[in-house]
This record gives C-alpha cells, sequence and structure tokens, in this order.
C-alpha cells in the first residue's frame, strides 16, 4: 500500500464548495469558493440556494485543483468525499461528483463524516498528537466534545441540547442587526467592549455531564435587547463582549472538566468557532495553567471553516487501513453520526 497516497477530496457539506489535492500529508492544491456574499443578503444559509452554487463551481474548482497541483486525473489514488452531516441538498452534489470521478478513474472511493474531518483538521502539518485525545468541535451547525482513543475511533462525550454555538452567534448578531456570519463580526465588536458590562448566564456549567445548551444564553440575551427601544455603538460591543465571554467560559470550563476525567494526551479544538481568537487564547492558557502535561493543538484559522484539505486529511488514513467504501453503499445523510 503506497505510504504517499495522492488524494483527492471533495467538501460540499454546507455553503463552501473545496477542493484539495494532497500527497501524503502534503497539500498540492486547496480552493475554496465561499457563498458568504450569496448568502448574506438572506441572513442564513439557504439550502438550495447553495446546491445551485456548488453545481456550478463543483467542475471549474477539481480543473483548477489538477492544474494547480501539476498532476493528471490518472495520478490519483483515491477520491474522497463528505457524505454528511449537514445539508443534504449539498452533500449530494459532492457525493455525486466523487462517485462519478471514482468510477470513471477506477479509483476506491473514501466517504467521510464531515465531523471526522474537522477534527482531522488539526493533523495537517502536526505529528505531536497522541491518543486519547479530546477534541472540541465548535462550528454553526455542532458543539461537542469527542474523545478520540485511535485513528477512527471516537466516542461523544458531550454535545449540545439545543443551539450549538455558532448558530447561538450568528442568532445574536441577527438580533443586533450585524449581518451574517455572525461569529466574526461579533469577535470583532466585542474587542472594543467590556465584558463585565452584563452577566449573562454560563449554561450547564453545575451540572454532571459534559453536555452543552446556548438557547437559555440566547434567550437572555435577547430578553435585554427587546427592553428598550435602541442602543448606542458602545453599548452593543458590550453586549458583544458580554456574550462571548459567556459562550467562551462554558466551552472552556466543559472542556477542561473533561479533559481531566478522561486523563486525555492531546487536546484539540476544531470547527468555524475555533478560528476565534479569543477562544484560542483562553483555552490556550487555561490548558496550559491546569494541565501542563498534555500537547494543545490549534488548527491552522484556515482549516477551521469547511474545507476539502481536512476531509484529505482523514482521508489519507481510511487509505492506510484500505477503509474504502462501495460505489453503491455510500449514502448522504444530513444527521450522521460520528
Amino acid at each position: 500500500m503506497n505510504q504517499s497516497p495522492t488524494i483527492l477530496a471533495i467538501e460540499t457539506s454546507c455553503d463552501e464548495t473545496a477542493v484539495a489535492i494532497t500527497r501524503g500529508k502534503d497539500i498540492l492544491a486547496d480552493l475554496v469558493s465561499s457563498q458568504i456574499d450569496l448568502h448574506a443578503k438572506y441572513g442564513g444559509i439557504v439550502p438550495e440556494v447553495a446546491a445551485r452554487k456548488h453545481v456550478e463551481m463543483i467542475i471549474p474548482l477539481l480543473e483548477e485543483a489538477f492544474s494547480k497541483a501539476e498532476i493528471k486525473k490518472d495520478d490519483v489514488d483515491a477520491i474522497a468525499g463528505t457524505n454528511g452531516p449537514v445539508l443534504i441538498t449539498s452533500l449530494i452534489v459532492g457525493v455525486d461528483t466523487a462517485k462519478s470521478l471514482a468510477f470513471a478513474l477506477k479509483k476506491p472511493l473514501i466517504a467521510i463524516n464531515h465531523l471526522e474531518a474537522h477534527i482531522y483538521s488539526n493533523f495537517i502539518n502536526q505529528d505531536k498528537i497522541e491518543f486519547p485525545a479530546l477534541c472540541l468541535i465548535v462550528s454553526g451547525g455542532h458543539t461537542q466534545l469527542v474523545l478520540m482513543t485511535d485513528h477512527g475511533k471516537y466516542k461523544t462525550i458531550g454535545e449540545t441540547r439545543d443551539d450549538a454555538a455558532g448558530e447561538a452567534f450568528d442568532k445574536i448578531a441577527r438580533l443586533l442587526n450585524l449581518g451574517f456570519p455572525g461569529g466574526p463580526v461579533i469577535s470583532q465588536l466585542a474587542d472594543f467592549g467590556n465584558s463585565c458590562s452584563y452577566q449573562f448566564p454560563r449554561p450547564m456549567l453545575n451540572d454532571n455531564s459534559f453536555d452543552f445548551s446556548f438557547s437559555g444564553l440566547k434567550t437572555d440575551v435577547m430578553r435585554l435587547v427587546k427592553s428598550k427601544p435602541s442602543f448606542t455603538e458602545q453599548e452593543i460591543n458590550n453586549i458583544c463582549a458580554s456574550f462571548q465571554a459567556a459562550v467562551i467560559d462554558t466551552l472552556i470550563a466543559k472542556t477542561l472538566g473533561a479533559a481531566k476525567k478522561f486523563d486525555i494526551k492531546t487536546l484539540m479544538i476544531a470547527g468555524g468557532v475555533s478560528a476565534n481568537k479569543n477562544l484560542r487564547r483562553m483555552l490556550s492558557r487555561q490548558a496550559k495553567s491546569e494541565l501542563p502535561e498534555i500537547t494543545f493543538c490549534l488548527p491552522n484559522p484556515k482549516f477551521t471553516t469547511d474545507n476539502a484539505a481536512m476531509i484529505a486529511s482523514a482521508a489519507y488514513y481510511h487509505y492506510l487501513k484500505k477503509n474504502f467504501t462501495p460505489l453503491d453503499k455510500i449514502k448522504t445523510e444530513a444527521n450522521l453520526e460520528l
């Protein structure tokens, strides 16, 4: 089995069309076509619009990726594609493209769970990860704590019972008329605010689980915003800072609590919200202070949002185990579990 396989990876699980080509752990091409501007006017992602844009962009991106990687299609050893979770209409575009390429090129197909791929964004250009490892996956659609005992062996030990953290950011941004997506703009405004201005709740910190809940926090912010007709610019900055602090405090407390209980060797974070510089800084500082013996990994911010390089990163380890997916067995699942 080739220890440096060349993998073509496709990611279309939500609103980014992404294609990457890797050889072993080296990235030969990594392209992403974002739809943020397209969906911003709707205040959120419209599935049918996203799917049509994927259809429009996937072939041009594939052609550009092969050109950039300077390889021929026959040089590829395997085709990898995301088959879930997230938006079923978007997933179908990527999966059907991957299946067609695998059939035409007579190459093995590797189905990749989107959440697994987020975890493997930490493995890009990183060789220090030891097991057991704990990963906080925090994005627009998911907030989970996943214990990883080896490649391909996962156990979800905590997850959100309602809104994901990224979803809460988007809803608060919409409430404050800050635009979409909410995470980056709230983070930016929070830098100019006082995080102690409003005492928003830190949900579920005193229960005995590692689950999350952000609906109550969202409701508390909503109640404040509706309590008066308007807010000054500084007050909005303060709301953003106080809200962000409540989310980050909750994420860190749960994550470090789980890390201590399961005696891990490596702590990782992944997903779009993991690009938040305050979360990265504070979790890094507290992990080093409370768990100095563990390795703390931060993915490159460019690999925190949806991309195909992380799909290829996960697929690399599947390839080494010959963990391929028959063309007639791959299914798209909007609620695919890790």
